[in-house]
């Protein structure tokens, strides 16, 4: 609420002259500076809210993307607010500045980001560090403009009628935070779901300068010359004109980046409510690629490999009803189907849009083998955990096809309590595969994974497959592409929820395996043990550990 105006105390005297000539009335010229304030706010919030989301989905690991963003750009906003107290005596032309760069900072922040990651990612070396260096510097340099707005306020707020700065201050954060609040929630329900990350961030670029400038220019005319007038003006249509430029020239830059990073075979290419999913090859003898925010996830390459490693050893057993958690390309569930004792097959998918893919693509449901129209296949748009809570069927067999447990989105699906859930579901003699991510490049995780389902309750087996395609990262760190550096096998853990351990065999009435034997199995079970990290704590919702 804007409080009523009271004289200030007598004391020093102020930075400006005396009142600001208005061409409205003070109370008018005072509730529009509020009025800037809060969508300068607004578009300040909007700011690191994409830098957050965007270094998420390129970098990974959304919880330390979002401790730096948020940590250097609070630290940047106390060095920007001190260093505006030189700017006070000139508050309206450096108010109008400092938007104009903080438009032109903020709203393409995005895309600059975006471009390191697509056209150097790969190059190596100092090179490979470019998009985190890019993400703390466009923090920085946002954080202390935004900063700097604060004192310049105070001081056009001063500048209209002096009142107490207990109070000039409440009026002023109040306008801060109602704004923050409105771009915080227009950032994830309007702009990001209708204009996507780069063009949400150019659009609110131009609200930015266009409003700094109208309020400098609309009330404090009469502080300026008319050089500097002509020098904002400038600045501002300069500023404009190239945001403009970028959101015309926004999809064709976008094609470039996506070619950049997958290559010139995309085919596929969109924005689920939960992820970006594109697809490569298929056609022409081309093999197929399904990447799932910019992570491989399918690679016809090396399917067979991982499938028939990651589902038969787990039938080996009754197998009438099967859970399989992930799994929506289908392909899980083709080889489940392959067994003629299958008699129900659940899958949970939380993205319907890849699961939509994995029907009507051509050259993913021929890879699937038109899995999803089997009348056994049953599939549920739904969170893995959630539907878990709530489960009362038992099933003899689940098969946990999930994203990497660095994936800070996957954590709680590798936690203690997700395989307490799954536990639950098992029938006496049921058995669980999980997937836990490489076991040569990241002992320590997969080993945790596997510490974590026995803490749940479960007797587990692991073992290892080696050979998956290295021509892309597919674990937590988009960055980390190349062979030099991606993972070169897969980590799994069969469990049991009674008995001993599982055995690690391939039923005998099992049908022709192409990759996976029962003398490759042994072997890929004893080169795992041979890596084991021992003395490590299980993963809980609570405390994390991958």
């Amino acid at each position: 609420m804007i409080e009523p105006h009271v004289p200030a105390p007598p004391g020093s005297p102020p930075s400006w002259g005396g009142p600001a000539r208005l061409p409205v009335r003070p109370g008018t010229g005072r509730f529009l500076v509020l009025a800037g304030v809060f969508v300068c706010a607004a578009c300040g919030l909007v700011y690191e809210l994409e830098l957050v989301a965007l270094a998420s989905y390129l970098i990974g690991d959304s919880v330390t993307q979002a401790s730096v963003v948020l940590s250097v750009m609070v630290f940047a906003m106390g060095i920007g607010s001190l260093g505006a107290k030189r700017l006070r005596c000139r508050a309206a032309a450096g108010f109008g500045a400092i938007e104009a760069a903080l438009a032109l900072v903020g709203g393409c922040s995005a895309m600059a980001l975006y471009a390191v990651f697509a056209w150097t990612g790969d190059w190596g070396g100092l090179w490979a560090h470019g998009p985190r260096v890019l993400l703390v510097a466009f923090s920085l340099a946002i954080g202390l403009l935004i900063g700097a707005e604060v004192p310049l306020l105070m001081e056009l707020i001063q500048r209209i009628r002096r009142q107490d700065a207990g109070g000039a201050v409440a009026d002023l954060f109040a306008a801060d935070y109602v704004g923050a609040l409105v771009g915080g929630l227009a950032f994830p329900f309007l702009l990001l779901p209708w204009l996507g990350q780069l063009t949400g961030a150019l659009l609110t670029g131009t609200v930015n300068a266009l409003v700094g400038c109208a309020l400098v220019l609309g009330l404090f005319r009469q502080d300026l010359s008319r050089r500097a007038c002509w020098l904002l003006v400038a600045a501002n249509v300069t500023v404009i004109g190239l945001l403009a430029s970028a959101a015309v020239l926004v999809d064709d830059f976008e094609r470039a980046a996506r070619n950049a990073v997958y290559g010139n075979d995309v085919r596929v290419a969109l924005r689920t409510g939960v992820q970006e999913v594109v697809l490569t090859g298929g056609t022409a003898g081309r093999p197929l690629g399904l990447f799932l925010d910019g992570r491989l996830r399918v690679s016809e390459r090396d399917d067979l490999r991982y499938h028939e490693a990651l589902v038969h050893p787990a039938m080996n057993g009754p197998h009438a009803r099967v859970l399989v958690l992930g799994g929506g390309d289908g392909l899980a569930a083709r080889e489940v189907l392959r067994y003629p004792g299958v008699r129900r097959v659940d899958v949970v998918e939380l993205d319907a849009g890849v699961e939509r893919l994995a029907r009507h693509d051509p050259a993913l449901s021929a890879l699937n083998a038109h899995a999803f129209d089997d009348p056994r296949v049953h599939v549920t748009t739904a969170d893995a955990f959630g539907l878990l809570r709530g489960a009362r069927a038992a099933y003899d067999v689940v098969i946990s096809d999930l994203p990497d447990p660095g994936i800070t989105a996957s954590t709680k699906l590798y936690s203690q309590e997700f395989y307490g859930l799954a536990r639950q579901v098992l029938t006496d003699d049921g058995r669980m595969v999980v997937h836990g991510g490489p076991v040569s490049s990241r002992e320590r995780v997969f080993w945790t994974v596997e510490t974590t389902v026995r803490a749940a309750g479960l007797h587990t087996a692991s073992y290892r497959v080696g050979g998956r395609d290295a021509g892309f990262a597919a674990g937590p760190d988009r960055t980390a592409s190349g062979a030099a550096r991606a993972p070169h096998d897969w980590g799994f853990v069969l469990a049991t929820a009674e008995g001993p351990a599982p055995a690690l065999r391939v039923d005998a009435s099992a049908p022709r395996l192409r990759t996976l034997t029962q003398a490759g199995l042994a072997a890929d079970a004893r080169a795992a043990v041979r890596m084991r990290v021992a003395g490590l704590r299980a993963s809980t919702l609570v405390h994390p550990r991958y």
